[in-house]
């Protein structure tokens, strides 16, 4: 059974966090999440009972701790239904993004080849082949969004042709909240020979996430964004295009052997794209946070958030005052301006009454022009959040005017 005032146990910043008789209340997940005890707990068991390298040391608890990290690839790639062969870890989401676009991209793209992307994707998910198309003489198109920024199938089958190489999206947008049809572009992008790359660090939290029944080729993610350790994250790939990316960070781990001449026997994946020593804590502590996940049901979860997101839009829309910009999101992510009056200063006035929120372009410039405005705030909600909390963040928004966020700076 689902509690969510039992969940909040395990969380030390919502039982910790006080501002004078208020606590503050957290809407700010798509950033980051608050961590359970019992990812902070292996974490902690790490540095204080087991703090050695893996993979080098000739002694058990080496072999121990190697052990566990590795038993953590398992556990990581079974939760999105992959094989431990498939899991590289990475820094985060953006760094498992960039070695598709760098280790994968600069190989395979060649002149007139189009990698095609949307206007809602998150920098990291679009700088990367920026940059990878300038080097290879490649082409960036956009799949046309709809007036309220989605991503729908007829619009991806009118852009979609022979010379598309790569398609690089979302499959929740970190701004609107949507979630795309991925099966489907899948789908239809393998049928013309191309592969497909997922941005995941919005879905993989919140919704159950199964690579073979997507068919995905590629699925970015970070640790931070489902309620565990921040520096860590992975990129799934599928094996066959695991073997054909280059790492672009070479070094200890990464090699089988190299001589004086520079002739470089790489290691198979995942481990060629594991160069020197990586942070063991926090992949353990990303094992922790998928059990956590797992113990809680992602569909409990995406349940969960579905209700409090549609109580909470239904009383946005009756406010006059307010823009709401995807009063039909599908998952915890709403962005909104109160009307005249700019975004951080609407957003700190939220913060002056206890709501944590996120103002500005959210990492997606882009989107900002089809949204015709150059800020928004973003409330975005996890399953740990109550009824109560946006409860109190609707009678915060209610009561937003101009004169208001004025006397907070006079």
């Amino acid at each position: 059974m689902f509690d969510v005032m039992e969940i909040r146990k395990d969380f030390p910043m919502l039982m910790n966090q006080k501002d004078g008789d208020n606590p503050n209340i957290y809407f700010d997940n798509a950033a980051t999440t608050y961590k359970p005890q019992p990812v902070i707990d292996a974490v902690l068991s790490y540095y204080t009972k087991k703090s050695v390298n893996i993979h080098r040391g000739d002694y058990d608890l080496s072999y121990q701790v190697s052990s566990e990290y590795e038993s953590a690839r398992k556990t990581i790639a079974e939760f999105i239904n992959a094989q431990p062969n498939e899991l590289v870890f990475t820094s985060g989401a953006s760094a498992s993004l960039n070695l598709v676009a760098y280790g994968w991209g600069r190989k395979h793209l060649k002149p007139g080849d189009v990698v095609l992307s949307t206007e809602a994707e998150h920098a990291s998910n679009i700088l990367p082949w920026f940059k990878t198309v300038e080097e290879t003489k490649a082409i960036i198109e956009f799949i046309p969004l709809t007036k309220d920024g989605k991503l729908t199938i007829e619009n991806f089958k009118k852009v979609m042709n022979d010379k598309v190489k790569v398609v690089t999206i979302a499959s929740v947008t970190n701004v609107l909240g949507y979630i795309v049809p991925i099966k489907e572009i899948v789908d239809i992008a393998h049928g013309y020979g191309a592969i497909v790359v997922v941005d995941g660090a919005q879905s993989v939290p919140h919704i159950p996430t199964d690579v073979k029944a997507l068919d995905i080729d590629f699925l970015a993610f970070s640790a931070h964004k489902m309620v565990g350790p921040t520096g860590v994250g992975a990129l799934y790939g599928k094996y066959e295009l695991l073997e054909q990316t280059d790492p672009f960070i070479l070094g200890g781990g990464s090699n089988a052997r190299f001589d004086i001449c520079g002739n470089i026997l790489l290691k198979h994946p995942p481990f060629k794209f594991e160069a020197g020593t990586p942070a063991i804590e926090a992949v353990l502590g990303f094992e922790a946070a998928v059990k956590y996940l797992n113990e809680v049901g992602m569909e409990n979860i995406h349940t969960y958030e579905q209700s409090l997101k549609t109580y909470l839009v239904d009383q946005l829309k009756t406010m006059d005052h307010i823009e709401l910009y995807n009063p039909d999101t599908d998952t915890g992510i709403i962005t909104f301006n109160a009307k005249g009056i700019f975004a951080q200063d609407a957003a700190s006035y939220i913060n002056a009454n206890h709501v944590f929120v996120r103002a500005g372009n959210h990492c997606a410039k882009i989107l900002m022009e089809l949204l015709q405005t150059s800020e928004t705030i973003r409330a975005s909600l996890y399953f740990y959040n109550t009824k109560a909390e946006v409860d109190h963040f609707i009678n915060v928004v209610r009561g937003i005017t101009l004169e208001k966020c004025i006397d907070l700076y006079v």
